[in-house]
């Protein structure tokens, strides 16, 4: 069967100005065959958003960008732009409006994105007057940019970019007014080219493709100098250094990207203990071997180090960067982990952080509380798999971790965690399903489908959500539609409690089969081997089913309770 994941996305973009270029830089960008993009009529923004038979919405784009100047959509702009009087409250009121427009494009579309509203920099407005509030050009975008902004926040699948940021990447050539009187074109081709690579990113965390694990160098890398050589007290590292400076501000940045949930791991040909007792011991060092979920410190290949990091961290390796300052690695790399991505690196430390920050491979669909205390959660499984090396029987091993899964019903209350785990989720993963909140409100609203949420702890830390289940019961059949499980939590019997559980609602609920059917792609055949040796007729693979007559067994390890099912309304 095809890989599922390699589907094209189709993007819209509607506009009031010709946006042909940045569907040219979709088509030809980072994501290739895998993105198609079209441009509506220009000029045509509120009719096509208030039809719903426009050609835009059939069939339903994964992602429309609604990209206008402010003065074609609100119309009080007009009078800013030329120095004439306004009410700030009528503007507003005119924002709202607009807003009202984009929220039946969230109803037709997957994703909708909005770049805000920028004056051109040539534009003086006021001068010194123009953050004036009764005046000024500045102003009256400030607020309208933040009124949009938060309008739109309701509507879980609609994103606000930062316009002024491609503007000011492209500079002196970021507005074109040859262009604009030739062909309707506002911007110069680097601004189209900035926004094209942040729509690209916006989609690949739409399809799951959010990198999750950082990979670093040591020397040269995260400190100044061979630390073998010149021992970690010679490091430049800190104190008043320009380079010594940089190497903490790169390490302050890193350390900023583990609390968006970004998990980090060394890489590096070294000693251990001498690497280290420079981590642990130096005192301009911001990151500790705490901050860290992992290493492989030797002087092994370093291509072979990540694959076995990724593969002790049960992270995928097209979810893994690589950060080294030496070109030959980074090529050694990059030609034996094709999935993982190795940006060019500078040569100049004072340039690291900038090149972090400037790295678009990160953007997530939600934020959760989860993502701020993963490496917890990664330190807590490093734990787990020292025991389990010692340990002699696996079974006495499992009861001893004292695992207990709370399941509760997907609610308000946990729906973005559960569809950031959903739209993540690769290898236990029954059909690779991606899905917005908004479209995981309309299916769980649906006659007869029902999912849940489950929590997952033990005496080694709590692991928060990790699983999710998704069922549809027509008549007597329970089909499974999402089957996910973290893969930071394979293979500790968890897997046989989420068929327990499913099975058991199913009876519950009158059916008298459970049917699960496998979407094969490239990085979820651990859960089509996990499905083939769990007890359930397999005899129409990639179908399985169980009948309800009997019971799915519970795993013994495990404590399974159910959640307190207050807040359930979506």
């Amino acid at each position: 069967m095809p890989d599922q994941t390699a589907q094209a996305t189709h993007c819209q973009v509607i506009s009031d100005f010709n946006a042909q270029i940045l569907v040219n830089y979709l088509e030809a960008g980072s994501l290739g065959p895998e993105l198609t993009a079209a441009a509506a009529p220009f000029g045509q923004v509120a009719q096509t958003l208030r039809d719903p038979d426009s050609p835009a919405w059939h069939p339903m784009p994964d992602c429309t960008v609604l990209w206008t100047q402010p003065q074609a959509v609100v119309p009080l702009f007009s009078e800013v732009l030329s120095f004439g009087d306004f009410s700030t409250p009528d503007l507003l009121a005119q924002v709202d409006e607009y807003a009202a427009l984009v929220a039946r494009a969230a109803e037709r579309s997957r994703m909708v994105l909005v770049p805000t509203w920028a004056a051109p920099a040539a534009d003086r407005g006021w001068g010194m007057l123009d953050y004036r509030s009764d005046l000024g050009i500045q102003a009256a975008l400030l607020r309208m940019n933040l009124r949009l902004a938060e309008r739109l926040e309701a509507h879980g699948n609609v994103y606000v970019l930062d316009t002024q940021r491609w503007l000011l990447a492209a500079g002196p050539r970021a507005h074109a007014p040859k262009l604009w009187f030739m062909g309707k074109v506002p911007f110069g081709n680097e601004v189209f080219a900035e926004a094209a690579r942040d729509v690209a990113a916006a989609i690949t965390a739409l399809r799951g493709g959010t990198r999750k694990l950082i990979v670093v160098d040591l020397d040269n890398t995260l400190w100044g100098g061979v630390v073998g050589d010149i021992g970690w007290e010679n490091l430049l590292l800190g104190g008043h250094d320009q380079a010594g400076e940089a190497f903490v501000e790169f390490q302050q940045a890193l350390k900023a990207m583990t609390r968006r949930g970004i998990v980090l791991a060394i890489a590096s040909k070294n000693t251990e203990a001498v690497a280290l007792e420079a981590i642990r011991s130096h005192p301009e060092m911001c990151l500790r071997a705490e901050d860290f979920a992992g290493w492989r410190i030797n002087w092994q290949d370093k291509a072979q180090n990540i694959a076995d990091l990724a593969s002790e961290l049960q992270i995928g390796l097209q979810s893994v960067v690589f950060l080294d300052d030496n070109p030959v690695e980074r090529e050694r790399v990059r030609l034996a982990l094709p999935e993982v991505l190795v940006p060019e690196w500078p040569k100049d430390p004072m340039l690291y952080a900038q090149a972090l920050r400037k790295l678009n491979c990160f953007d997530v669909l939600q934020r959760t509380g989860e993502d701020s205390v993963r490496t917890g959660f990664y330190q807590a499984q490093r734990h787990r798999q020292a025991e389990r090396l010692e340990a002699g029987d696996l079974e006495a091993w499992l009861e001893g971790l004292a695992t207990t899964v709370v399941v509760e019903p997907v609610s308000s209350a946990n729906l973005t965690r559960v569809v950031q785990l959903l739209n993540k989720t690769n290898q236990m993963n029954l059909r690779t399903r991606r899905l917005t909140e908004h479209e995981a409100r309309q299916w769980t609203a649906q006659p007869g489908n029902h999912m849940w949420a489950f929590r997952v702890s033990d005496r080694l830390g709590d692991s928060g959500i990790t699983g999710i289940a998704g069922v549809s019961i027509d008549g007597d059949t329970c089909t499974v539609a999402d089957y996910v499980l973290s893969c930071r939590v394979m293979g500790r019997k968890l897997e046989e409690t989420l068929l327990a559980w499913i099975v058991d609602r199913a009876r519950e609920m009158g059916a008298r089969e459970v049917v699960m059917e496998v979407l094969p792609t490239a990085k979820n055949a651990p859960c089509l081997e996990f499905l083939r040796r769990s007890g359930l007729d397999g005899h129409a693979e990639p179908r399985f089913a169980f009948s309800t007559t009997h019971a799915y067994p519970l795993p013994k390890a495990i404590t399974l309770v159910r959640g307190n099912p207050q807040d359930v309304q979506l």
